[in-house]
């Protein structure tokens, strides 16, 4: 059997193909090249992102079942489980010692289960994990419901439960949407604390030096519940004092922004939020209290900055500013290359800047070379190889300088050109087995390679009235002929 058979048999795990998770799954593979003991945490989607088909002009998504034959890559870690709490109140009360504590009383749980993937270095004895948690019932069967005659009920917990990580990125138009996507956001968070937590706790007596042995990058907002979550864990869990469990939590996270878009950032319903995290509301709002109260003694003059940084959006519909609660909570704060970041500091989040102008360091976006270059085009790869006489830029991109000097050289400008032919030809023939299209290989291949979201079609479709409403102002011919 050709390696090309074996892969088309190999679905691509379904996690998600755009920037953040191509970020992520870069850094893991980097990290593990430099001999860099790292952990990747998400969730272990039954469903992946859909399938693209195109037909009759129009895109149909199809269920991505990745799963269908099981990934063979994976080692199940049940006894690593962790329990996630959902719903419910909170109620005060004091501990042995006279202290003031709150207890979280929910009304939903649901266990968290680790499937771990292996991450190798490429030329190291590194092996990191790729950890990914799914989400199953506390107890799978309600043998008293069923006795009493309720069927549906007698598995409803187990369906409802597992409903957390059984899509990729679900629909949030509607409220069991937007529902569906807080639980997610914060079940592989919670799950993923409590395990580093667990870690730690296995080789140190306690958890004061955790912000020595933890560092924790927060990949946009969709993980900033960690602010709070840690705040718990280490309050309400470990019973630590308010003071120690903050300054602990500042130093352990770090904050990565995708986005410049104010109207981008993301934001949750205060009700959504109370109703399904009540402690983390409440915790949420004790962090914005003494946030505000130090923006007071800091710029007393100043209320507009206070109310642009509040974690807390004010109005009919209070909302939770999560882009606000990951810079409160995190020590460093960056973009993703250099203009994204000063323009970060100069617009988005201009007022945290402001108030913590040394929290703000760049760093550019990379890409591994194993996959983008070693995996993806091995021609190419072979003539960096020879040209600078070893594969160790592999490991280090800067040594690819070598290669300006051949840059005036004709016979390594073939090579060069050579390969890009012979890709555009095996392209040409995937094409043609799979659509029955001729393609010219010496035409310009313009790809795209992602599917296109909903949310993207709508962009294109707006694009393209503009595109209209400029012909027509400028008299152009906007119609083909014969229409």
């Amino acid at each position: 059997m050709e390696i090309e058979d074996l892969i088309e048999q190999e679905p691509d795990p379904g996690l998600g193909n755009g920037g953040l998770g191509r970020l992520a799954a870069c850094f893991l593979d980097s990290l593990a090249n430099l001999e860099m003991p790292a952990i990747g945490y998400g969730i272990r989607y039954e469903f992946g992102i859909f399938h693209q088909a195109l037909r009759d002009g129009w895109q149909a998504e199809i269920p991505d079942n990745w799963l269908m034959f099981k990934n063979p890559w994976e080692i199940a870690r049940p006894e690593d489980a962790v329990e996630i709490k959902l719903g419910g109140h909170t109620e005060a009360y004091r501990d042995e010692k006279g202290n003031n504590r709150v207890s979280w009383i929910c009304d939903r749980k649901v266990k968290a289960v680790p499937y771990d993937t292996p991450v190798p270095g490429y030329r190291t004895n590194t092996v990191n994990s790729l950890r990914l948690w799914k989400a199953e019932a506390s107890e799978e069967f309600n043998f008293e419901a069923f006795n009493a005659g309720n069927y549906d009920r007698a598995v409803g917990e187990k369906m409802s439960s597992e409903t957390i990580s059984k899509v990729l990125y679900p629909n949030d138009n509607t409220p069991q949407g937007k529902e569906l996507r807080l639980a997610q956001q914060y079940f592989f968070v919670s799950a993923s604390l409590q395990d580093l937590i667990r870690i730690h706790l296995h080789i140190h007596p306690n958890l004061s030096n955790f912000q020595d042995r933890a560092a924790i990058q927060l990949n946009d907002t969709h993980p900033a519940v960690a602010v709070a979550e840690l705040m718990r864990l280490f309050v309400d869990e470990h019973n630590m004092d308010w003071d120690q469990a903050w300054d602990i939590t500042q130093k352990t996270l770090a904050y990565t922004n995708h986005t410049l878009l104010p109207e981008a950032l993301e934001r949750w319903s205060v009700s959504l939020f109370s109703r399904m995290l009540p402690r983390h509301i409440e915790i949420i709002y004790e962090i914005n209290h003494r946030f505000l109260e130090d923006i007071r003694t800091w710029f007393p003059d100043d209320d507009e900055l206070a109310s642009e940084l509040s974690i807390i959006e004010e109005g009919a519909d209070k909302k939770v500013r999560m882009a606000n609660l990951a810079c409160v909570g995190s020590h460093a704060i960056n973009g993703v290359a250099a203009l994204h970041t000063e323009l970060l500091q100069k617009y988005t989040l201009q007022g945290f800047a402001k108030l913590w102008p040394e929290k703000f360091f760049n760093k550019t976006n990379g890409v591994t070379p194993l996959l983008c270059v070693l995996l993806s085009n091995p021609r190419l790869a072979k003539l960096v190889t020879e040209k600078t006489q070893s594969d160790s830029w592999l490991k280090n991109l800067d040594e690819m300088r070598v290669l300006e000097q051949f840059v005036d050289d004709a016979e390594f400008c073939k090579e060069w050109r050579d390969i890009k032919r012979k890709n555009k030809i095996t392209l040409a023939a995937q094409i043609k087995k799979i659509k029955n299209v001729d393609v010219n290989v010496d035409s310009i291949f313009d790809v795209l390679g992602k599917r296109i979201h909903e949310y993207k079609r709508q962009h294109l479709m707006v694009l393209h009235i503009i595109t209209l409403y400029n012909r027509i102002k400028a008299k152009v011919n906007t119609f083909p002929p014969n229409n």
